[in-house]
């Protein structure tokens, strides 16, 4: 009897040990993206989800004259990410001479249109340059020119023509937030994206710019409220941080409420110019965004890293915890 009970006793401890180690082998198979989410120096991510794909689109990082085309990455589960390189190339776009940066995509009627700025125009009147529009037939391009000149070659309300981010509202509207130095604009897109059209006080160029702005704008909708976001500081310095507003048009009017993306001296500086993804059909969000690793002070060695986004019972964007393993893995069902 001592003996069976002794047996017994040792299969159970042997079970809850098996069992055990289960679970810990478990949780070292949980995959994790990891921050930066892939190498390079890049900045400004734009990040969609197209199908069951994400995609993000950075700058290049590096000094203006060297700046000259983009690179594309695809993920199916935030953790593993492919390069396309060279999706866009000053070379197919011939007004642009340097300085592409902070791309934003949409997908409309079966295309791919990739917004940029490009060039770094300080006087409208003597240079060309401003927000240029590529398009291609698949999320990788390879995207062409779609105009031949700027969409936006002016400076209307004091706002620089660069930034951009494209908005669809729920009606099918498409609306272009933009704007650097300080200023915030934002316009109505016609169907074709050739141009823009008056809002219906009139005013093409509508200034929306909120205390704090200076620059990379994102606009999503949730629960009927408009978030507009941006970025605020020097973005070559620690303090680079993204703050937001919450309105009821995709005009406004959007009153600071306070910062939710800013460095940790433990992990990393100057986090900034980011872009958001909620899963569909979900209350799950991420916050895709550049940082400064640790002891680098190259305005240009910027990384993409990714964190997930939380909001509380009123509505409010809770302060982005900024990490070193990043997110766990998650496909788009």
């Amino acid at each position: 009897m001592a003996t069976h009970s002794r047996n017994a006793t040792v299969k159970i401890v042997i079970a809850l040990l098996l069992m055990m180690q289960a679970a810990v082998s478990s949780a070292q198979k949980t995959l994790l993206s990891g921050n930066p989410i892939f190498k390079g120096w890049y900045a400004d991510p734009e990040a969609k989800i197209f199908g069951n794909t994400y995609w993000v689109y950075p700058t290049y990082s590096a000094p203006y004259n060297e700046q000259v085309f983009m690179d594309g990455f695809s993920s199916t589960d935030l953790v593993h990410w492919t390069k396309h390189p060279h999706i866009l190339d000053s070379s197919s776009v011939k007004w642009v001479k340097r300085a592409l940066w902070a791309p934003a995509i949409t997908q409309k009627d079966g295309k791919y249109y990739l917004f940029f700025g490009a060039n770094d125009i300080h006087d409208d009147t003597k240079e060309i340059g401003g927000i240029g529009v590529a398009v291609a037939d698949k999320p990788e391009g390879p995207f062409k020119d779609y105009l031949g000149k700027p969409l936006i070659g002016k400076i209307y309300n004091k706002a620089q023509p660069i930034d951009q981010f494209i908005y669809k509202d729920d009606d099918g509207q498409y609306y272009m937030i933009y704007g650097g130095w300080g200023q915030c604009n934002i316009v109505k897109l016609n169907n074709d994206f050739t141009g823009v059209i008056p809002f219906s006080d009139g005013v093409t160029y509508k200034c929306i710019t909120p205390e704090g702005y200076v620059e990379g704008s994102v606009m999503f909708k949730r629960n009927g409220k408009y978030y507009l976001m941006w970025s605020e500081g020097d973005w070559t310095g620690p303090d680079y941080r993204v703050a937001y507003a919450i309105g009821d048009t995709p005009a406004g009017p959007f009153k600071r409420i306070g910062v939710v993306l800013a460095q940790d001296p433990a992990i990393g500086t100057g986090a900034g110019h980011h872009s958001v993804i909620n899963i569909p059909g979900t209350n799950e969000w991420f916050i895709v965004y550049h940082r400064r690793p640790l002891g680098e002070t190259d305005g240009n060695h910027r990384v993409v890293c990714i964190d997930k986004m939380f909001f509380d019972e009123n509505g409010l964007i809770t302060p982005v915890k900024i990490t070193n393993t990043g997110v766990e893995a998650r496909e788009v069902k």
